[in-house]
């Protein structure tokens, strides 16, 4: 069999709420057994030590903490719907997610792909407790119940579209899902697979059936193979695995805790009785295994055996393990059992146990089992070539295999043969090692669907972060890839690990500082880049960058590289020298180049991808290469004969900016041949260009007109006629070069608008030289396409002042500056910077650039922590005999508390976001009718019916028909017409009354009666 690797785990057993607390209760050989919890049943009114009929004979057992907790917001689940949900389904969701993450996945990465999710699962008593409650039986309280939905709706929360089932063959239902994965996995139905185990004890029923079939333990503990073993003790818990094919998860990087080499199933047909288990079955499903796996009996370190304490079910166990391995004299093999720490959690048990296995091959080291001080010597494990651990066993370095077995009640047997995964799957190797990467500092990033999640999730990061010494280049990127997917996105940059953690705990207490770091977009964003020109050069610009950060020191290198054939010295050592003749024109024009193409490539290299561009004079060249206008090769060249020829041209030229707008100073531009219009940056920034003996002159006639003037520090007068006798040499070097039309929107500051596939070609470039640079019509232009982040590439910001000078095209804040280069001090961190504000703005980087090759390698993060605020139960306890109970799904939180409002707030104020104005009925119908439906304590016109609130096809036509009740109007009103127009509820109640919709008479609905209304159907679910 193609083996099949173990990437992401996530479980909650008795006295362990999470993976790591569970290997800690097994490696301290804890027991999880306690009282039973008031929450589920009164043990004492259902017990009876002789076990009399309807009563147990324990009040203990294997329980979880918090069951009822669930985090319906994240999920966007109604309240109505939640409190409806078999708790089973909840725990799965949750579990399922935090597998996905300790896999190194972002969940919603997932939508779409053909994903299985396969579920064992043995109880529903929560139907039990509720489907029998006719008069209370809704929708909600239909679809959330049946073992179907325990996967199916982990499925459609993850939009997940592979095989998706839920299997009972009683105490060996999850292990039998993992084997009907591993089987869809190598058929190739599907590419990674999600395989769940869950059970909750809601009710003694199980406990009753097992004391009269004289199955329970007294103390409600199962002791594996123990001389004082005499019975089962009930257990709960959940796990999900997530399963992927070992060559793929070697491929993609991932770490592998264990694999899958072989696992089998089968039955135990007609036996001593449907409930008595089959020593024959059960040696010939171990063969079966061993089959598949390829391995010998002998090969087999240790086994997780299905253990459950009873006389009968030990013995049998042994004598089949005792078949294949009473051969292994001086080296028997170690035996255990998880049953003696959790009890016996039926349903999940499989799951439990696979988990057990996999984590002692990961860490290397079998638990020692709780019942080696009292072994059973009836059993003769020694005879039958097996031990139980009194201590645990540390295993030696190389491959080892491990053995699983979970035996249904029913005669459905299973088992698995696992091996420790090869080395450089347990630790895995970068990823892209070999693409250029590391911009000098990291930016850890991390979503959520609100502030109070954003602040309790970066609490858990950063309290991981600080107990362990954690590289933070692989830290930071196991966020950016993992912790992704919600609204709301955080992101703070930081260079070691200590500072993150300290950044993260302070971001969590300050509510203006979380608010600064984090951002939720609202729309795609539109990102354009604007390149600086000339005058923003200075010595050893952008050198602490190149010093710090591979990635933009290849692009400089490469921009270097093709300058060099052309300008006979380094373009890049000049800059890091300091040399003071970057502001000589023969090197300052090709050394803007090369910084420019450096930052533009560098931040296309993180992900930031420019679907506008505009550059500023000699900026257009970088800009030109990036749009796939001009090779690089040929802008070098081109940069590089201009730069030269401007520096032969004689001295005498100058410039001069003007505070007037360009039709101001004509008049002196039409009497003067020697002066030119240079550039019009905005509508009274205006530069003139040319003889210098006359700017000086008509510089005084300008300012006694009452405008003002500067005169700028240039070597020459660019953009002027002065620059005429170097067109003709310049021409031959363009038309070598050529030039084609920009792939991605370029405003040209030659034509002042877009270039509409026009080629910047060797007539654009030669016309370049002496024509205006016209950046306030071209910059206006662009910004009328709407882009939220504009990016200024250059050594120094100059644009983005500009930029916000000119006149607003449209009404609104506009969009976001972001300088990756701020100037001379500016290294990593600026450019880190630049990225978490692109990235809090919507931008997707490829967060692979941000690290150096050697730390892209996968790093486990805590997964989420999910929300305990919100529980949902069933209203009554479970009854004794002869006492009657209605057992009503509730949300048991305070009473209603809006989502957002104080606690003070009464729940019969809806708060509808109006300001003093007149009361609108047709609004408050809506408002109540929604309210009603969801079961939300408030409801606004604000909130999206499917992303807020959680709407489905269901409470669609029941929020249709609650309006038809309520409104007049609007008889003729379909479904049809409804979904165009439920985006939010304001835009329903802008339809409605689009539609004609009235309201009947004086009503109020948000008076007494109306709330009462709603506690009564919310407590009903």
């Amino acid at each position: 069999m193609e083996p099949v690797a173990i990437v992401g785990i996530d479980c909650r057993f008795p006295g362990a709420p999470d993976t790591g607390a569970y290997w800690d209760l097994l490696m301290r050989g804890a027991d999880g057994v306690r009282e039973v919890p008031r929450q589920r049943w009164d043990a004492k009114e259902f017990h009876s030590e002789a076990g009399e009929e309807g009563h147990t004979n324990t009040t203990q057992g294997g329980f979880i903490a918090d069951p009822d907790a669930f985090d319906d917001e994240f999920f966007t689940i109604s309240p109505r719907e939640a409190a409806a949900m078999d708790p089973q389904q909840r725990l799965l969701l949750q579990s399922a997610w935090r597998a996905v993450e300790d896999a190194g996945i972002a969940p919603r990465n997932l939508a779409g792909t053909p994903t299985g999710v396969f579920v064992g699962v043995m109880g529903n008593e929560w139907a039990q407790l509720h489907l029998t409650d006719y008069p209370n039986v809704t929708a909600q309280v239909g679809s959330g119940n049946g073992y179907c939905m325990t996967a199916n709706r982990i499925s459609y929360h993850l939009d997940l579209k592979g095989p998706s089932l839920a299997v009972d063959t009683a105490c060996s239902s999850s292990l039998v899902a993992a084997h009907l994965a591993v089987n869809a996995l190598l058929s190739e139905e599907c590419d990674q697979a999600l395989v769940g185990g869950v059970n909750l004890a809601l009710t003694p029923a199980l406990s009753i059936f097992y004391t009269q079939a004289g199955l329970s333990a007294p103390d409600g503990r199962c002791k594996p193979f123990s001389a004082e073993a005499n019975g089962i003790g009930r257990g709960e818990g959940v796990g999900v695995i997530v399963l992927r094919r070992l060559r793929d998860a070697i491929a993609d990087g991932q770490r592998v805790y264990a694999v899958i080499r072989g696992i089998a199933v089968n039955q135990d047909g007609r036996s001593n009785g449907l409930t008595a288990p089959n020593r024959w079955a059960q040696q010939e499903v171990l063969a079966a295994a061993y089959r598949r796996a390829g391995v010998e009996p002998s090969d087999v370190v240790f086994t997780e055996a299905h253990g459950t304490g009873t006389g009968l079910g030990d013995m049998m166990e042994v004598k089949a393990l005792g078949h294949h391995h009473a051969d292994r004299t001086g080296k028997p093999m170690a035996l255990g059992s998880v049953k003696g720490n959790l009890g016996h959690t039926e349903g999940a048990a499989g799951i439990a146990g696979l988990i057990k296995v996999a984590l002692s091959l990961h860490h290397r080291v079998v638990p020692a089992s709780r019942s080696a001080a009292k072994e059973n010597k009836q059993l003769k494990l020694r005879d039958h070539g097996l031990r139980l651990l009194k201590a645990p066993l540390r295993l030696p370095a190389g491959p080892t295999v491990a053995g699983l077995s979970s035996f249904g009640m029913g005669g459905t047997n299973a088992h698995a043969v696992l091996e420790s995964a090869p080395g450089h799957a347990a630790r895995p190797e970068t990823a892209n090692g070999a693409a250029p990467g590391g911009i000098g500092a990291a930016v850890f990033t991390l979503t959520a669907p609100n502030a109070d999640a954003l602040r309790r999730n970066l609490l858990t990061q950063a309290d991981a972060a600080a107990a362990r010494r954690v590289p933070l280049g692989p830290l930071a990127r196991a966020g950016n890839r993992v912790k992704a997917g919600h609204r709301h996105r955080f992101a703070i940059t930081a260079t070691d690990t200590a500072e993150l953690v300290a950044g993260l705990r302070e971001s969590a207490a300050d509510p203006e500082l979380l608010a600064r770091l984090s951002g939720r977009p609202t729309a795609r964003p539109r990102t354009a880049f604007l390149f600086t020109g000339q005058g923003s050069q200075y010595p050893r610009m952008t050198a602490a960058l190149y010093e710090q950060s591979p990635l933009y020191r290849h692009f400089l290198d490469e921009a270097d590289a093709a300058l060099l054939p052309h300008t006979g010295r380094s373009v890049r050592d000049l800059i890091l020298a300091g040399d003071v003749a970057v502001h000589s024109t023969r090197w300052t024009q090709p050394a803007l180049f090369a910084v420019g193409y450096a930052l533009g490539r560098t931040l296309m290299a993180l992900g930031v991808r420019p679907g506008l561009l505009l550059g500023h004079s000699v900026g257009e060249f970088a800009a030109a290469v990036l749009a796939r206008a001009l090779p690089l090769d040929g802008a070098a060249q081109l940069i590089a004969a201009r730069g030269a020829l401007m520096q032969e041209l004689p001295a005498g030229g100058g410039m001069l900016s003007v505070r007037a707008a360009g039709e101001d100073l004509q008049g002196w531009i039409e009497r003067e041949p020697l002066v030119g219009l240079a550039a019009v940056n905005g509508p009274t920034s205006t530069v003139l260009s040319g003889d210098l003996e006359t700017l000086e002159r008509i510089g005084a006639e300008i300012e006694a007109k009452g405008f003002t003037t500067r005169r700028l520090q240039v070597s020459h007068a660019f953009h002027s006629p002065l620059m005429r006798p170097v067109l003709d040499r310049f021409a031959k070097i363009a038309a070598e070069v050529g030039g084609g039309v920009p792939e991605i929107p370029l405003y040209s500051t030659v034509r002042g608008r877009v270039l509409d596939d026009e080629a910047m070609d060797a007539s654009y470039w030669v016309e370049h030289i002496s024509a205006t640079v016209q950046f306030g019509d071209a910059a206006t232009a662009l910004l009328a396409e709407g882009p939220t982040h504009l990016v200024e590439i250059g050594p120094q910001p100059v644009l983005s002042g500009m930029v916000r000078r000119l006149d607003r095209p449209t009404e609104g804040a506009g969009p976001a500056h972001v300088l990756p280069v701020h100037g001379p001090e500016s290294a990593g961190r600026a450019l880190a910077e630049a990225l978490a504000e692109l990235y809090r703005g919507g931008v997707e980087p490829d967060w692979d650039a941000v690290y150096a090759p050697e730390e892209r390698v996968a790093h486990p993060l805590p997964p989420y922590t999910f929300s305990k605020e919100h529980r949902y139960w069933a209203r009554n306890p479970v009854r004794g005999p002869g006492t009657a109970a209605v057992a009503a799904a509730v949300r048991t939180d305070p009473a209603l508390v809006p989502r957002s409002e104080p606690e003070t707030a009464p729940a019969s104020v809806l708060p509808l976001d109006r300001t003093g104005g007149p009361a609108d009925p047709v609004a408050d119908a809506v408002l109540g009718a929604v309210r009603l439906v969801g079961g939300w304590s408030d409801v606004s016109p604000h909130d999206r019916l499917y992303e807020d609130l959680g709407f489905d096809s269901v409470m669609i036509m029941e929020l249709k028909n609650r309006l038809e009740a309520r409104l007049a109007g609007i008889g003729s009103l379909t479904v049809q017409d409804l979904l165009p127009r439920l985006s939010s509820v304001g835009d329903l109640v802008a339809f409605l009354r689009e539609f004609g919709a009235s309201v009947p008479g004086p009503v109020s609905f948000g008076d007494t009666g109306e709330n009462r209304a709603l506690m009564e159907e919310e407590r009903t679910a």
